[in-house]
This record gives structure tokens, C-alpha cells and sequence, in this order.
């Protein structure tokens, strides 16, 4: 199998999530007096959170006129300042069993390494930061929702991760998350893998329904499936 880029998302699938990014936004919700429960906060992640959040007050608000852009926006930021406070202080925080190993051994094989997020921009580089991990080094290549004209699930992020790597083929590409958007993103862009990861926001027996080739517990498990021989 010709893979040439692997497309890793953040929280759930490289970074470790306890529901802190779900709990985040419950939270966010919960300042303005919208009850939330957290099965419903997990089915919109890995959307763009302002995109999640639009979704959420759909379902809860009754007067669908306060849904404005501006409403959207002032709790996307209240949630954008807990999830960089929890970034940045949290002792919860690391990354997932074997990430920066696996992103090691396929950059070692001349295989790109890129992320891609529903996170913004700032919540991103607070994450980098925290983990010590750097662009161009730890992995290739970034793009965040915020710097796309859409978020997943359409296939925006992997295609400016593509052009930045300089493949043209999505059939060269491996996406990797832990969600249903993710799964429907891989899907959208043509890519030969979509690898879904159980041990994140979503639970096996629900990313099972989503479209995908398959279905992992660990990181490593991509590099066998890749073809690649993980030194002993």
C-alpha cells in the first residue's frame, strides 16, 4: 500500500480525552442555562466547535431566533478560554500510548505526518505547546477548522494537508480519529484508510456504523496495517 500522508486528529485520537473537551462544552453551554447531556455533546464532536455548538441549540432552544452568529460566537469563546485553561494547567493532559512513536516511524519510512483538528487555531498551538510538540519536527505538517472554508465533515482540512505535502492523490492518504465526522471526512476526501480509533470520544460499537476500513485500539496498530514493521 503507496501511503504517503497519514492525517492524525488531536483530542481522542493522538491527544488523551476523559470527555474534557465534551465536559468544556457542556460547560459553555451550561453559562448561558443550556442543559446539555454529554451523549449529546459526543455525537457533534469533531465538528468545528462553533458548528457544534449551532447543532446543540438547535436541539435545545425552543425560539430558534436566538440562534445568531453572535450568540454562537460569544460561547464558542467562553469555550475557547476553559479549553486553553485546561490545556495549559491541567495535569491530565499528555498524549495518547504510542503517538509521537508512531508519528517517529512513519516519518522515518518517508511517510508525512499531518493534523488536522476541529479545535481553532489558538486551542491547537496551546496543545502543541504543552506536549512539546513541534511542526516540522514531532510532525510535518497543521490545519485547524478555523483556517478552512469548512470543517469536517467535509474534506477541506485533508486537502490543504494534502497541497502542503504535495500529493495530489487522496488514494496516497490514510486519515485517522476517533469520531463519526472524521470517519465521514476520510470518506468525503478519497482516502484509501479511514482508521477509526475506539479509545476516544466515540465508542467502538457506534464509529462501527460510520464508514471506515478500520477499526484500532493503539496508534501502533496503524503501522502494521500500513505495512510498516515496528522495531522490536
Amino acid at each position: 500500500m503507496n501511503i504517503k500522508l497519514v492525517v492524525f486528529d488531536m483530542a481522542g485520537t493522538t491527544v488523551k480525552d476523559k470527555n474534557n473537551v465534551s465536559f468544556a462544552l457542556m460547560d459553555a453551554l451550561a453559562d448561558e442555562g443550556i442543559h446539555t447531556e454529554i451523549e449529546e455533546i459526543n455525537q457533534v464532536m469533531g465538528y468545528p466547535k462553533p458548528i457544534a455548538i449551532e447543532k446543540l441549540l438547535e436541539l435545545k432552544c425552543s425560539d430558534k431566533s436566538e440562534i445568531t452568529p453572535k450568540y454562537i460566537e460569544e460561547i464558542h469563546q467562553n469555550f475557547v478560554g476553559k479549553m486553553v485553561s485546561y490545556y495549559q494547567t491541567s495535569k491530565e493532559v499528555g498524549e495518547k500510548i504510542g503517538a509521537q512513536k508512531t508519528f517517529s516511524i512513519l516519518k522515518g519510512a518517508g511517510i508525512k505526518v499531518g493534523i488536522d483538528t476541529g479545535f481553532s487555531r489558538e486551542i491547537a498551538n496551546t496543545i502543541f505547546e504543552r506536549l512539546g510538540w513541534k511542526e516540522g519536527e514531532t510532525f510535518d505538517y497543521s490545519v485547524t477548522s478555523d483556517e478552512v472554508e469548512n470543517g469536517r465533515p467535509y474534506p477541506d482540512m485533508i486537502y490543504s494537508l494534502m497541497e502542503k505535502s504535495g500529493i495530489e492523490d487522496a488514494r496516497e492518504v490514510a486519515k485517522v480519529g476517533d469520531t463519526g465526522s472524521d470517519m465521514m471526512q476520510g470518506k468525503a476526501a478519497g482516502c484509501a484508510l479511514v482508521i477509526g480509533v475506539t479509545t476516544g470520544s466515540w465508542q467502538k460499537e457506534n464509529l462501527a456504523k460510520e464508514y471506515h476500513t478500520h477499526l484500532i485500539a493503539e496508534l501502533a496498530e496503524i503501522l502494521d496495517i500500513i505495512g510498516l514493521h515496528q522495531p522490536s
